[in-house]
């Protein structure tokens, strides 16, 4: 089995080809291609780990959709001093589908 562990928007995530994986907003318009760096290769019994080896892996991606992620509600409240403050956030997010490790 070949998986690579890449490294997309300050996260690492683990692919294999096929897998759809969501990542951080890409610029990219669906449909459109993206590399992404591999930092970990495991090719069967093989692990390749060195800088200048990993540098002429390319893992390839193709943007399925972005779209918004789900609400997070952050509430902060203080006892007995009448604070409340209350705010919500929505990750914007991208679906791309592994297409080769090579």
């Amino acid at each position: 089995m070949v998986y690579a562990i890449v490294r997309a928007g300050g996260h690492q995530e683990k692919v294999s080809v096929g897998d759809f994986v969501t990542l951080d907003r890409v610029p990219v318009a669906a449909g459109g291609t993206i590399e992404l760096p591999a930092l970990l290769l495991v090719d069967g019994d093989k692990v390749t780990s060195a800088a200048n080896e990993l540098a002429k892996v390319k893992v390839t991606a193709e943007v399925v959709e972005s779209f918004r992620g789900s609400k997070i509600v952050i509430q902060k409240f203080k006892n007995k001093t009448g604070y409340k403050k209350r705010q919500g956030f929505r990750a914007a997010l991208t679906k791309v589908k592994v297409l080769s490790i090579a």
